[in-house]
């Protein structure tokens, strides 16, 4: 019984961000990447990897290096399907690399395990950092959606990164696309009684532990050095990410908030698939707020 309600509920959070249909556009916003990156395992388990994109070879000497996190509901997605072309070709060219990685999933693992893969692969890359011709004290973590709440996680709360020998100060920057669930508490209780039963299946129901998984919990600790969070026209994904970036602040840490257009799940879908592209209203101030962190890249 546990587990049947646990894969209906996880379904109605996975099913949310696919809700609204996105329109047609052209191939180059479709989410779906088609360029091939290194496969770099980090674990044992089959999605215990990552893909890995070098800068273009028109840049020489460690490089900047970006970390996906995709979304998907803490229960599905992909980095094959999830990360967006656009953004791969557009950071790779501009003097970055870039690892796209995997994650266990709901209901096999538990949020806890997530947080603790995200880590591991970010040491994985730390660990290689010299053969993947990558500057490890210039790494940037970016996640979307439920990536972007595992991002703000390990980015917040010591512990998952003290498993790997790093500290969330070893973070350059965090960059969180239209994220969910920075305050788990608040976000039950906003998101009504079919999705708020959803995330309490998938964060619990034991306000201590829905606190832990809470970035907004932690950020009063030691937290990455820069923050840049991202939202469209969601009022949810609008509080969250200002409740976070208020948090932040008060306590010392960079943290700016900004907002896009885009209304709804297609908003939320859009601003990742379309990042990197000339006519994403995001790709500019993003773009700017890297070379104020981890410097130019060119």
């Amino acid at each position: 019984m546990r587990i049947a309600a646990l894969t209906l509920a996880l379904g109605a959070l996975v099913a949310a961000p696919l809700a609204t249909s996105i329109p047609a556009r052209p191939a180059a916003a479709a989410t779906a990447t088609t360029m091939p990156g290194e496969v770099i395992e980090y674990g044992s388990h089959p999605l215990q990897a990552m893909d890995f994109y070098p800068a273009s070879k028109d840049f020489s000497g460690p490089r900047p290096l970006i970390v996906f996190v995709h979304g998907g509901a803490w229960a599905g997605g992909d980095k094959s399907d999830s990360t967006g072309a656009a953004k791969i070709r557009h950071y790779t060219q501009n003097g970055y690399a870039l690892a796209s990685i995997n994650y266990r999933l709901l209901p096999e693992v538990d949020i806890e395990d997530q947080a603790r893969d995200v880590a591991a692969a970010i040491a994985r890359l730390r660990d290689s950092s010299a053969d993947l011709g990558v500057d490890k004290r210039r790494i940037v973590l970016m996640g979307h959606s439920a990536g972007a709440h595992l991002a703000a996680l390990v980015a917040t709360d010591p512990q998952w990164l003290d498993n790997v020998d790093m500290r969330p100060g070893d973070i350059a920057g965090v960059v969180l696309l239209d994220g969910a669930a920075y305050d788990v508490p608040v976000q039950i209780r906003d998101a009504g009684p079919l999705l708020g039963f959803a995330y309490q299946i998938a964060f619990g129901s034991r306000p201590a532990r829905q606190d832990q998984l809470s970035p907004t919990y932690h950020a009063g600790g030691e937290n990455a050095r820069r923050f840049l969070l991202l939202h469209v026209e969601r009022a949810d994904a609008k509080r969250q990410a200002e409740m976070l970036g208020e948090d932040l602040k008060a306590e010392g840490t960079d943290a700016q908030v900004m907002a896009f257009p885009g209304r709804g799940m297609e908003g939320h879908n859009l601003i990742n698939a379309m990042l990197g592209r000339s006519d994403s209203p995001a790709t500019v101030p993003v773009d700017e707020w890297l070379a104020a962190t981890v410097g130019k890249a060119h």
